[in-house]
């Protein structure tokens, strides 16, 4: 069985794009998504997030088990700089990712945000 992860001699380490993603939260920030994906794009709500304030929302994905890795960033849309992104609570078949507000004003943004589940064992 081939693995996940392709690495070439002057490429990037990632995976195939049939393993990859996007979704769009339906309502607010707090919404939960699906993402079957080991690897996705979500792009958020733009509902304002008040300045130092966190959200949290869960994205139910069957690829993840509680030993995985997550990592989130924010990518795109959205002043830069302006967020910070974790994940957490990794659990089987889910994972919530906390979004923070650190900058100085109240913001209305549909940030964009990139996961990618590493593997464990």
């Amino acid at each position: 069985m081939p693995s996940v992860f392709e690495a070439t001699a002057g490429a990037a380490l990632g995976v195939g794009s049939d393993q990859t993603g996007s979704v769009t939260q339906a309502t607010s920030k707090a919404t939960g998504v699906t993402l079957n994906k080991v690897a996705g794009v979500i792009t958020m709500d733009d509902a304002q997030l008040n300045a130092g304030v966190e959200v949290s929302f869960a994205v139910t994905n069957s690829e993840i088990t509680a030993s995985d890795v997550v990592i989130v960033n924010h990518a795109s849309a959205g002043t830069a700089g302006s967020y910070l992104a974790q994940a957490n609570t990794i659990a089987a078949g889910s994972f919530a990712i906390t979004v923070t507000n650190v900058s100085a004003g109240n913001l209305s943004e549909a940030i964009v945000l990139n996961y990618q589940v590493l593997k464990a064992g």
